[in-house]
């Protein structure tokens, strides 16, 4: 799987060894994050990994920032972005067969490092149900629309 990984200074460990982590697994990561611990805007981050991932180049993206939400907000800025922030394995599983993510979100600040690696794995280990919830993914769409 291409992944691309964001960040801001509040993650750069996290996501060292996030990335690490899943490129042990066999999975391509690109880096789009800061790689310095000197105060960064986090909404940049989530802006390229919000494009890249809309845009098609990734499957899809990871994004940590001290709580996960400043970045996950500026992702979900992005037409076609749906990401989600996630504190706990049952939540990530549950945004991708429900909502059918392509991002997820997580605080370096709130979670632990093996916290986020069964983060990552249950959103990773999860499928798209489809079904009823393909109307509702086409109702985010819909909004977006309405936007433009």
């Amino acid at each position: 799987m291409k992944i691309v990984i964001g960040n801001d200074h509040a993650a750069v460990d996290m996501k060292n060894e996030i990335k690490a982590y899943l490129e042990e697994q066999g999975h391509e990561v690109v880096n789009f994050g800061t790689d310095t611990n000197d105060s960064v805007n986090y909404p940049e981050y989530g802006e390229k990994v919000g494009v890249a991932v809309a845009n098609g180049e990734f499957d899809c993206g990871i994004l940590i920032c001290g709580t996960g939400v400043g970045i996950s907000i500026a992702a979900n800025k992005v037409n076609g972005v749906r990401a989600a922030v996630c504190s706990e394995p049952t939540t990530a599983r549950l945004v991708k067969e429900h909502n059918n993510a392509n991002i997820i979100a997580f605080g370096a600040r709130i979670v632990g490092m093996e916290t986020a690696k069964a983060i990552v794995d249950a959103y990773l280990g999860a499928t798209f149900m489809g079904g009823r919830h393909q109307e509702r993914i086409d109702m985010f769409s819909d909004i977006e629309n309405r936007q433009k």
